[in-house]
């Protein structure tokens, strides 16, 4: 196992009820700004709930943060919390609402004239941030319980991530609850993100890391058995409850310690999002299995556990242990109802490749857990997608 450093600050409060407990995680004396997304949050019922709990409160409204938050969305509300003095965030939606709430504490806090570059490009974060609470209402990007974010940009068709350990939130509320009434497809959508993030920290080479492992694959397997009980009664809290506690646990580097991780699905992924505008979880579904078949033999150790350990295969070769995992994964996402090839968007695979290569070529991108996947490779993953 590799050394490693870890502290999460993040109160998580989960389970039924849970937003009614706002009042005491948020000092009375703060001045908040309460950011959301499009407003299914009035539709849900969250808002009644978030403005009931903080009646009395210094309350200010930001909304309209997009499903992969834009820069120059997140501007307009770091307009706010300058001009009013807003000293505390409050975000009130999906992981998207909150990675968007992240920027605006870094940005807020910054004097220059070009954020997104000084944030997400040179990494010159400012010496402070607002701090940051949320009710994350989606189970998806782990964002509650973590100090990453991604963030897009219209002017340059750009989507990069960033990390500051000061934006950790310093509470999250998990009410699965609230996910009762998410629509089919970002409920697949946030099983695929899921999914795909716990694939990026597990399925590299071994370290000796068998408990991380274990997590990993736990995780899995949990998101396989709850994932039909979710789409079949979308009201079962039990299912609900699982899934939102994987969504968190898939992205809080538990399963990350020591280990070796890889996340190329996620970076080609993003500029697919950029590019063409799909769901972050359909560009996930689209490039991890054949990002898989391509590094299939330097990940055949772990395909081939993952194959044994989650799908029950009985194959004693690595190498076809894992041709088989990678289609189990891939029939997984295709029963819960997600697309898996770019022509079910009307993406062109060569025009795609072609894309994305030119970019990662001009970046001089090399990605992966031995930063084996440069412009070309990415260009041979795409082409067969």
């Amino acid at each position: 196992m590799n050394n490693f450093e870890y502290c999460c600050p993040t109160h998580v409060v989960f389970g039924k009820g849970s937003i009614s407990k706002l009042r005491e995680l948020i000092p009375q004396d703060k001045k908040v700004l309460m950011i959301y997304g499009g407003g299914s949050i009035k539709k849900n019922g969250v808002y009644e709930q978030v403005k009931s709990a903080l009646d009395g409160y210094n309350l200010l409204e930001f909304g309209g943060i997009e499903p992969n938050p834009k820069y120059e969305t997140c501007m307009k509300a770091v307009e706010i919390v300058k001009n009013e003095g807003v000293d505390f965030l409050l975000s009130v939606g999906g992981g998207s609402t909150l990675d968007g709430t992240k920027f605006i504490s870094l940005a807020s806090c910054y004097d220059g004239d070009d954020a997104y570059d000084a944030i997400m490009i040179r990494e010159e974060h400012p010496d402070r941030v607002i701090p940051i609470g949320d009710v994350i209402t989606l189970p998806a990007t782990g964002s509650e319980m973590n100090d990453g974010a991604v963030i897009s940009r219209l002017a340059t068709d750009e989507k990069l991530p960033f990390h500051d350990s000061r934006v950790y939130p310093k509470f999250s509320i998990i009410d699965p609850e609230v996910t009762f009434s998410l629509p089919v497809k970002q409920t697949v959508n946030g099983i695929v993100d899921t999914f795909v993030h716990t694939m990026e920290q597990y399925c590299t080479y071994d370290v000796n890391s068998p408990l991380q492992d274990d997590w990993a694959l736990g995780i899995l397997r949990t998101l396989i058995k709850e994932a039909p009980k979710v789409l079949a009664n979308p009201c079962d809290y039990d299912a609900r409850a699982n899934i939102f506690w994987c969504a968190t646990c898939g992205l809080n580097y538990w399963i990350s310690l020591g280990v070796v991780q890889d996340w190329a699905t996620h970076m080609i992924g993003h500029e697919l999002t950029a590019f063409y505008g799909i769901d972050h979880g359909q560009s996930l579904a689209i490039v991890e299995p054949r990002l898989l078949k391509n590094q299939k033999v330097a990940k055949a150790q772990k395909l081939a556990k993952l194959a044994r350990e989650v799908f029950g295969v009985n194959e004693s070769v690595d190498l076809k242990a894992a041709d088989i995992a990678i289609d189990k994964i891939e029939e997984f996402f295709n029963s819960i109802g997600m697309k898996t090839k770019l022509s079910d968007y009307g993406i062109d695979a060569a025009e795609a490749a072609q894309k994305v290569r030119d970019r990662f070529r001009v970046r001089g991108t090399k990605i992966g857990e031995k930063c084996q996947i440069d412009a070309d490779v990415t260009y041979d993953i795409l082409i067969n997608c």
